[in-house]
């Protein structure tokens, strides 16, 4: 995003998929586009155990079902269901999901702290 771009818009087949802590991911708005936040699109399978510092995300199902352990909690995913994970909160998801993930502030991807199971 510049001074003359002042919205970004992106065709998710134009962004190229890549494995992560989460699985399969597109970054749709990414950290270089300086905007507020990141907006990733993850197929997720079986994620490692994680947590950020200083990242909140929201995920958002787009489709397919499955769980999500948030600290000491457990719960079910599925198409239309969207979940707050604060910062410091240490979290997975498995299952067979697609999930749209919005991140703020950006930077998430250098904020990723796996944890040993």
């Amino acid at each position: 995003m510049n001074a003359t771009t002042p919205f970004i818009r992106r065709e998710l087949t134009d962004v190229e998929p890549w494995m992560e802590t989460c699985g399969k991911i597109r970054t749709v708005i990414e950290e270089a586009d300086g905007a507020a936040g990141e907006i990733h699109h993850l197929e997720i399978t079986d994620a490692k155990l994680h947590y950020h510092e200083r990242t909140d995300e929201f995920y958002y199902v787009l489709s397919g079902s499955g769980r999500m352990s948030l600290d000491a909690a457990e719960i079910e995913l599925h198409e239309g269901v969207t979940v707050y994970v604060p910062r410091g909160v240490k979290h997975r998801a498995w299952g067979d999901l697609k999930v749209l993930v919005v991140c703020i502030p950006r930077g998430v991807l250098g904020d990723v702290h796996e944890v040993e199971q």
